[in-house]
């Protein structure tokens, strides 16, 4: 499994239907509200067989009311 953390920016007043809706996908580990640029946090574990960014793109991005995302993608824990 990859390990990427997710930013999210929604359109305003939309943050908790965005929230319900990335969590009612049970595709995140963990799923935070944010301050700062963008409102939404989450982890998500990606199989390894699976394109980073067509995943995101298939199973989170076409969510309506999410204006921006930012991916972080992870590398070895230490």
């Amino acid at each position: 499994m990859n390990c990427v953390f997710i930013q999210l920016r929604c359109k305003p007043g939309k943050t908790y239907e965005v929230a319900e809706a990335v969590y009612a996908r049970e595709i995140t580990s963990e799923l935070y509200s944010t301050s700062g640029d963008y409102d939404l946090l989450a982890k998500v574990y990606i199989p390894k067989d699976e394109d980073v960014g067509k995943y995101i793109n298939d199973h989170l991005l076409d969510i309506p009311n999410i204006e921006r995302s930012l991916t972080t993608l992870t590398f070895r824990a230490f």
